[in-house]
């Protein structure tokens, strides 16, 4: 093995030319970060949600226009983890995947009275053939003309789980607070078939389908229709959503659905108003689709009958930002743990001081606990050895890296240590180099 000295050369020279394969560096990071001098005044930025303002300054996302934004590598990065959740619970319940286009028929609309009732919130287009499409704001009309299209769907093959994880649009009045309301967003929806309506209300009282642990609301059903609906909702103070909970029972409503004071759920309790971001939001259709779209499916008895479905609806780009908005102080971001770009960022030593002896030992540690599991294609290296370790370090505090290593002056010990910093507890602790990838795996398992 070379001696310490001739390693850290080497791995210098591997970074600069770039020969450092399937390594993750800030410094080959796309992520346009807004510098303000400290004498200019930002415009609107009251108007700004924590979250925006966040995501928008540390290259998260970027304003394409009003309510319209790019999605950025650590922003994206962020989505992919949490589709990748929300895939491995759907698995749990054998929902299947698919892909549903993004124009659907007008026709479509007009038959299921949506077309008048959102009006100006679709956005509606004509092909050079003057027929009219919608870009969808969600997919009930185009997965209820597919099962209608299905000929002799039988009984043995419901109950059936179909979902999606795709891009919506809505022509917002007022587009706001960046990912939380705007033009464009990403959402899963899973729609759900069964041969009755008891069978649809079982179905709708899994809890594992919205795969969201936060507040469930009792809520109007609004233009989506059913008997059924429920929100999912974040509390947070700037959350747009008005709730009430019953400071007796717990019982929670939204503002459309509950009485101002009483209680309707246990009659003596008062009901408290909060507000609350909402995620998610579920509905038991019931034959709102099917009957009008006449999607049928032939029972035991060899009868046709129409299709009890079920909606569930999950924001995927809204919990990006909510769980931002939630977390987070106000000059640096925190994510879900689940949901941070890496979960792991290590810092070399500064070059040219006596710690840059130990630069080999950074990319040994990324190795080592890209080697687990838990860690795999999780981590970034900020080999921006010409900044100083804290300007480094504070800047991977705002964009709310779970856990930085810093390999520093410890790290010139007979027994090396490593300075790992726990950003949500805020904690530093030296862990001995030998230590540290069991360390981090157990940190990691019991967040």
């Amino acid at each position: 093995m070379l001696p310490a000295k001739q390693r850290s050369v080497v791995l210098a020279n591997r970074i600069a030319s770039g020969t450092c394969r399937n390594v993750n560096y800030v410094s080959k990071l796309f992520q346009p970060q807004n510098i303000i001098p400290k004498d200019s005044k930002v415009k609107k930025e009251d108007s700004l949600s924590k979250s925006q303002k966040l995501m928008q300054d540390l290259g998260v996302i970027h304003q394409a226009g009003t309510g319209i934004f790019h999605l950025l590598p650590l922003g994206e990065r962020s989505l992919q983890k949490l589709i990748n959740i929300v895939d491995d619970e759907m698995r749990k319940i054998n929902a299947q995947k698919l892909l549903l286009p993004l124009l659907t028929p007008g026709e479509l609309w007009k038959v299921t009275g949506r077309w008048e009732d959102l009006g100006e919130e679709l956005f509606t287009l004509k092909d050079r053939h003057d027929k009219e499409f919608v870009l969808s704001p969600t997919h009930e009309e185009a997965i209820t003309e597919l099962m209608a299209s299905i000929p002799q769907l039988s009984y043995r093959q419901l109950p059936l789980r179909l979902y999606q994880v795709t891009s919506k649009f809505r022509d917002e009045i007022r587009p706001r607070f960046g990912l939380l309301r705007g033009k464009e967003f990403v959402m899963k929806d899973l729609y759900t078939f069964d041969v009755s309506a008891d069978a649809a209300t079982e179905t709708y009282k899994t809890k594992n389908m919205i795969t969201v642990e936060e507040c469930a609301v009792s809520a109007a059903s609004g233009v989506m229709g059913g008997s059924v609906s429920h929100e999912y909702h974040f509390p947070a103070n700037t959350g747009e959503a008005q709730l009430f909970i019953c400071e007796s029972c717990g019982y929670v409503a939204s503002v459309e659905k509950c009485p101002p004071s009483q209680c309707p759920e246990c009659s003596h309790g008062f009901l408290q108003c909060c507000c609350g971001i909402e995620v998610g939001h579920t509905f038991l259709l019931g034959t709102k689709y099917s009957l009008p779209l006449k999607a049928r499916f032939t029972t035991a008895g060899g009868n046709a009958d129409f299709l009890q479905m079920g909606s569930y609806g999950l924001g995927m780009t809204r919990i990006l930002a909510a769980g931002v908005e939630v977390l987070s102080l106000p000059n640096e971001m925190r994510w879900p743990t689940a949901l941070a770009p890496f979960t792991v960022c290590i810092i070399p030593p500064k070059e040219g001081s006596k710690e840059s002896v130990v630069t080999h030992l950074a990319e040994e540690l990324y190795y080592r606990l890209n080697s687990v599991d838990c860690f795999r294609n999780d981590l970034i290296i900020d080999d921006r050895c010409n900044m100083t370790i804290g300007k480094r370090l504070l800047e991977a505090r705002r964009i709310g890296y779970p856990f930085i290593v810093v390999v520093g002056r410890k790290a010139l010990q007979p027994v090396p240590e490593f300075e790992v910093h726990h950003i949500f507890s805020n904690v530093e602790t030296s862990i001995a180099e030998s230590a540290i990838v069991e360390y981090l795996k157990e940190c990691l398992l019991n967040k």
